[in-house]
């Protein structure tokens, strides 16, 4: 039998959470994405303590058409991963990403290209932090964890039902941003690579960030415009992850194109 630590990487729809569930419901009715719950399980012990979120998704069941069983702890906790799910468990339907040369790419956006991620709580933790820093949008490589998307629901606090996503290969999706009048800038530690900063980044901008162990892949570094690397506050040799790495150069990017529109 495998363990709940194991079963985080396999494919999961269920939605651990309030938090989770609203942002599924969320991002549907925003047309982010196609996602559909199909029924919410609710612990009947906690029908009067949660009865705010009850009603809620009372209202929302009648409108978006999905059912609400009432079960106890047991079963929840049997079902679930993780512990903060709070006795609400939905199960939904699958999620369409597109590809990329569907995908309606933004204006003067910034989007994240996020490559070689192992794990899908470093995923959900990544996706959090760049729908903080005004990240319109996340491309994908064509392997990634939307496929265990409860637990990078629970992990990104939401925002990966939230981002609008896309995927695609290397080739295609340089091409598709450089067409909208992206710069495409790497986060690497090259000899080509200048600190971030001290770089002039403007909207619109792709961001690619790869894994601490692999890095960007070699397919994908010959189409990026520019390098960019994070000093140190100190001598360190160890490649920060790719969560904390891309969350730091997010919130930079942010920073200096927000210092740019209150001038």
């Amino acid at each position: 039998m495998p363990t709940k630590e194991s079963e985080k990487f396999v494919d999961s729809s269920l939605m651990e959470g309030m938090t989770s569930v609203r942002a599924v419901i969320a991002g549907s009715e925003a047309g982010t994405n196609d996602r559909k719950i199909t029924k919410v399980l609710f612990d009947k012990a906690k029908e009067r303590a949660k009865a705010r979120e009850l009603a809620y998704l009372r209202q929302k069941a009648s409108t978006l058409g999905f059912e609400i069983k009432f079960t106890d702890a047991a079963e929840i906790d049997t079902l679930a991963i993780g512990q903060s799910h709070g006795g609400i468990l939905a199960y939904t339907s699958d999620r369409t990403i597109k590809n990329v040369c569907e995908a309606n790419i933004c204006e003067n956006g910034f989007y994240v290209y996020l490559q070689g991620i192992e794990d899908p709580y470093n995923f959900g933790y990544s996706l959090r932090s760049l729908y903080a820093a005004g990240v319109n949008g996340v491309v994908l490589e064509n392997r990634n964890w939307m496929n265990a998307a409860g637990v990078v629901c629970r992990a990104s606090a939401g925002a990966s039902e939230l981002f609008d996503l896309c995927r695609g290969e290397p080739e295609e999706i340089a091409k598709v941003f450089h067409e909208h009048g992206y710069c495409i800038v790497a986060a690497d530690k090259t000899k080509d690579a200048v600190s971030v900063y001290d770089t002039d980044i403007s909207y619109p901008v792709l961001l690619v960030v790869g894994g601490e162990k692999r890095g960007i892949s070699g397919a994908f570094a010959n189409f990026c415009d520019q390098t960019v690397m994070l000093d140190y506050g100190r001598d360190f040799r160890a490649a920060l992850s790719a969560a904390s790495a891309s969350s730091i150069i997010a919130f930079e990017i942010f920073r200096k194109n927000r210092r740019k529109e209150t001038k």
